[in-house]
């Protein structure tokens, strides 16, 4: 497991308020292993990239969603994809901690290569996929996660979720070696 890499804005940071979490730039892994990336872009959009687990590749940005705080420092994210997938994230930063819940329709179970893309470039893909094969039962995976990287992104950060994912590259961001100091993308 990784040791958590904090930004210096977030060394000694509380997060207090639904403005502290909008802009902030996480990597997390799951319980069962899997890896993702997760920027809350602003107050309604977010953008990810999955690092491994069963739809590891995928990269998604301005996935509309619900951000609100539950209260000061505990925030839910809740979206559904165009593959009819429902995801509801709580964030607990200040313990480092999310628990999220993700329901793949049994088409993204039996064909998750599909997804597997950057999705913004293949909606009518996914739609007609959702259309295509059998949507229920729902695999549903709950799990909790422990926050390995929160760095100070600023709002509506183009360079964070800017290209696909690739071997190593959670660990060139908690390296140091993918952001410059205002957090935009070292090398294109």
């Amino acid at each position: 497991m990784h040791d958590l890499k904090r930004s210096n804005d977030y060394v000694k940071k509380e997060f207090k308020t639904l403005d502290d979490f909008l802009g902030t730039h996480f990597i997390y892994t799951y319980d069962n292993g899997w890896e993702y990336e997760w920027y809350a872009k602003n107050d309604h959009t977010v953008d990810y990239r999955i690092h491994g687990g069963m739809v590891a590749g995928r990269w998604v940005t301005d996935q509309e969603t619900n951000i609100v705080m539950l209260v000061p420092g505990i925030y839910k994210v809740a979206w559904t994809e165009p593959t009819g997938t429902d995801v509801a994230l709580d964030f607990v930063p200040n313990e480092l901690k999310l628990n999220g819940t993700i329901f793949f329709p049994k088409w993204v179970e039996e064909h998750p290569e599909i997804t597997v893309t950057y999705q913004n470039e293949h909606i009518d893909l996914m739609k007609e996929s959702r259309e295509k094969y059998e949507t229920y039962p729902k695999l549903v995976v709950p799990e909790f996660a422990k926050i390995t990287y929160m760095g100070n992104a600023g709002q509506n950060n183009e360079d964070v979720i800017s290209e696909g994912p690739y071997e190593g590259l959670p660990d060139d961001i908690r390296g140091g070696r993918y952001f410059d100091e205002n957090y935009r993308r070292i090398s294109k």
